[in-house]
């Protein structure tokens, strides 16, 4: 994941930027999630809405989220 993060430079927000921050999916209208089953085409295919919508990328714990307007998206590894 980050280094595809880092070929496509989309910014990421992790433990390395934050001690400590609370993140609510509540406000989310629609929630879309992706599931990692070892094919790099979802990572990817996740990456480029960051990228396309201009957004971050947000880490909590070993989940992944691209927050954009009352969307959010979710990737989760099996």
């Amino acid at each position: 994941m980050y280094e595809i993060v880092n070929e496509l430079k989309i910014p990421l927000i992790d433990e390395r930027v934050y001690e400590k921050a609370n993140f609510s999916t509540g406000a989310a209208i629609a929630r879309v999630v992706f599931k990692f089953e070892e094919d790099e085409s979802v990572i990817r295919g996740f990456l480029g809405l960051a990228e396309y919508f201009h957004t971050v990328v947000i880490k909590v714990k070993d989940q992944f989220y691209i927050p954009h307007a009352t969307i959010l998206f979710q990737l989760l590894s099996s």
